[in-house]
């Protein structure tokens, strides 16, 4: 230190032209021992363009775009992925099966999912309550369930005081099956596959706004390296409710990818309270139908974290999707032809819990 602050003492007498002739010997050296010379190149994630400019009429216009697609069926390929242990870094995914989609507006369904062409489940919604039949499996999993779509029914619960070690294990796995089917609704389908229009001019309490958003992801071109990334330009539309309060909610979040076009990549939705509920990502996007009327997406991943589970979809054939036939309406009402055990999800509604069987 003394040594510094005789050297830093003396410096200042020094007059400006001795300085920068001093400043003028000591950098080279400098930079010769290698301080401000440049050890590692450190790589950037490079900003994917061109970026198309559009307004929010024009995103709307796009969001409607798809919305006029009436009804919809087609064979897929789909991986359900159970994401219960997601925090932990853990998740489940089930082998590929096959799966045929029926979906027509308003918020109507008919699913079945396939493995080796044999039905291992059927599933329906008619806009207002949804059923469900689990065909393949062990018999405690065998199971016939039935519910109404806006109904949150909680967690089920097994009743028992446990004091048969048999029986309570055999409650216990019941009630497991129960709840994991009555997460998996099928009207979250309808929402993913038909995306609901935004009414022009906006509905009254109803607002729209725009802004623009960078996101760094994965390169998911072809020839691109592995591990690489890359940052991909987005518009934003966000959709506010308004309360009777006064209080502005989010309701829908929509993404659009603007690199060389504008197209729909993301839709989120959200609880009254601001919490997300649903997110779908839309992908390769092209012409469906035999006649190719319609550019949708032909991969659709669907996210349910509160329901914790991911299904990721992709047509087996584009060109066969059947588009805008109108299905009758019993098509949308699964009965129970199959003699399973039927669970009824409003019967136990007020006491959250599905009572013992006899």
């Amino acid at each position: 230190m003394l040594i510094l602050d005789i050297f830093f003492c003396r410096l200042t007498r020094l007059s400006r032209p001795a300085i920068l002739l001093l400043c003028l010997v000591i950098l080279p050296l400098l930079s010769a021992c290698g301080l401000f010379s440049t050890h590692k190149t450190v790589s950037v994630s490079p900003l994917l363009t061109p970026l198309v400019d559009a307004k929010s009429n024009q995103l709307i216009a796009e969001v409607n775009r798809l919305a006029a697609v009436k009804s919809l069926h087609g064979k897929l390929d789909i991986e359900f992925e159970d994401t219960s242990f997601a925090a932990s870094g853990i998740a489940d995914k089930y082998r590929k099966v096959d799966a045929s989609v029926t979906v027509q507006r308003p918020g109507k369904v008919y699913f079945v999912i396939q493995f080796l062409s044999v039905d291992i489940a059927k599933m329906t919604s008619d806009g207002e309550h949804f059923r469900v039949a689990v065909l393949k499996g062990d018999e405690k999993y065998k199971r016939f369930v039935k519910g109404t779509n806006n109904a949150d029914y909680g967690e089920i619960k097994a009743n028992g005081n446990g004091k048969n070690t048999n029986q309570s294990e055999s409650v216990k796995a019941e009630r497991a099956t129960v709840s994991a089917l009555s997460n998996l609704r099928p009207q979250h389908l309808t929402d993913a596959f038909l995306i609901r229009p935004i009414v022009q001019p906006a509905s009254a309490g109803y607002f729209y706004s725009q802004s623009e958003f960078f996101e760094e992801e994965p390169d998911v071109r072809p020839g691109a390296r592995k591990g690489a990334r890359v940052v991909r330009g987005y518009y934003l539309l966000e959709e506010f409710n308004q309360s009777a309060d006064g209080e502005l909610r989010l309701k829908r979040r929509y993404w659009f990818d603007r690199v060389k076009a504008i197209r729909l990549a993301r839709l989120e939705t959200f609880e009254d309270h601001g919490v997300l509920e649903t997110e779908v990502r839309y992908s390769a996007q092209q012409n469906l139908g035999a006649e190719q009327s319609a550019s949708l997406p032909s991969h659709i991943e669907l996210t349910r974290r509160k329901d914790s589970y991911r299904i990721s979809m992709t047509y087996q054939a584009p060109e066969t999707v059947s588009l805008d036939h109108d299905y009758p309406a019993d098509v949308f009402v699964l009965e129970n032809t199959f003699g399973l055990k039927e669970v009824d999800l409003d019967a136990n509604r007020k006491d959250s819990s599905v009572p013992n069987p006899p």
